[in-house]
């Protein structure tokens, strides 16, 4: 109680002290605050605004321009149109008449794709490639996953050295694999199979087998996406509550039963997350395959340099093209390939429904 009093009494005579000099004491210790207060969907707007200005500009308006180029026939650009803008560009055109070509609007580019058999050996090939390589990169990811969060010594190896060809450019990683499947009886790959009695082949050159090449796109492809699939598979491991494991154990579940009814059912986010982009990677293979064969951006393998030849590749051909109208198909092209992608993914979000345990 004494030493209340004592503090009491050193305010009061404090405030004495400030009364004697003429200043209040309540007007001199008062926070002044500003009468503007920013609300908080503002301060979201303003956190916002740089990333949907670089969303509108990289990415809306590529895709509206390629979605409006690709209903316009005889398609071209004209020099002094001042506008990447397509509406405006064709605005431009009608009124230079000295091309001689009268642009329109219709689905004649759409035909014109849907029916070359170029386009359709590339849509082959490309759900070849997805429906092959993506399976198999998943499921190998997953394993390789399982086994190195299931181990301890050198976990942190191990871990780097299959993490390294996601931080490794891609057309690095094709010539690599040229080298290593070069149909030259010093290259690893024919030396590793001429211990078994097999003889040189030529995986990769002029006169390889189809199935040759699409087995070095496959081993490839596994190799380049697998280090962040393990990357996205160990993270949710680690997530996982090791009670579970125990109390199957408890019961007498083997190894297999526990991969199968905890671990798959557990991961399945990310199961359905690697899937998702695994199929939309696929879909867009093109720099693993030039990358491969290495004889410039348009060659896909075979005498022709078509063998092999990707839906994103014959979008390429066409925009690199000075062909008539070939913008405007590979326009068309590209929007093709968007819906395929969205039908896609849209199936995989509605089995998910089912199969997906949050």
């Amino acid at each position: 109680m004494e030493s209340n009093d004592i503090a009491l009494k050193d305010n009061n005579s404090f405030d004495n002290r400030l009364s004697e000099l003429g200043i209040s004491a309540k007007k001199s210790f008062k926070v002044k605050t500003s009468g503007f207060i920013l609300p908080e969907a503002a301060k979201g707007w303003i956190a916002l605004i740089p990333a949907l200005i670089f969303l509108v500009v990289f990415m809306l308006y590529p895709i509206i321009n390629t979605f409006v180029m690709s209903f316009c026939n005889n398609f071209y650009w004209v020099g002094n149109s001042n506008s990447s803008f397509v509406l405006t560009n064709y605005f431009a055109a009608q009124q230079n008449t000295r091309s001689g070509v009268t642009l329109s609007w219709g689905f004649d580019n759409y035909i014109r794709v849907l029916q070359d058999p170029v386009f359709k050996a590339a849509l082959g090939n490309t759900a070849l490639i997805v429906v092959i390589s993506v399976p198999l990169t998943i499921i190998v990811g997953l394993l390789i996953a399982v086994a190195l969060h299931s181990i301890k010594p050198l976990q942190g190896f191990f871990q780097t050295v299959f993490f390294l060809p996601y931080v490794t450019n891609a057309i690095a990683l094709g010539m690599v694999f040229n080298a290593m499947f070069s149909s030259s009886a010093g290259s690893f790959i024919n030396t590793l199979t001429g211990i078994f009695g097999m003889s040189p082949q030529d995986w990769l050159g002029i006169t390889a087998n189809k199935w040759s090449m699409f087995f070095v796109i496959v081993v490839y492809s596994i190799w380049n996406g697998i280090a962040f699939k393990i990357l996205v598979f160990m993270s949710g491991l680690s997530s996982i509550d090791r009670q579970y494991y125990d109390a199957a154990r408890i019961d007498g579940a083997t190894k297999g039963t526990i991969f199968r009814r905890i671990t798959v059912p557990l991961l399945s986010p990310q199961i359905l997350y690697i899937t998702i982009t695994s199929f939309i990677g696929a879909c867009k293979s093109y720099s693993q395959i030039i990358s491969l064969f290495s004889k410039g951006s348009k060659n896909f393998g075979g005498a022709d340099g078509n063998t092999w030849i990707t839906v994103v590749g014959y979008i390429v051909k066409l925009i690199d093209s000075t062909g008539d109208s070939s913008q405007g198909r590979g326009a068309a092209g590209c929007v093709i390939l968007l819906i395929i992608v969205l039908i896609i993914t849209a199936v995989q979000f509605l089995i998910s429904k089912k199969r997906v345990h949050y």
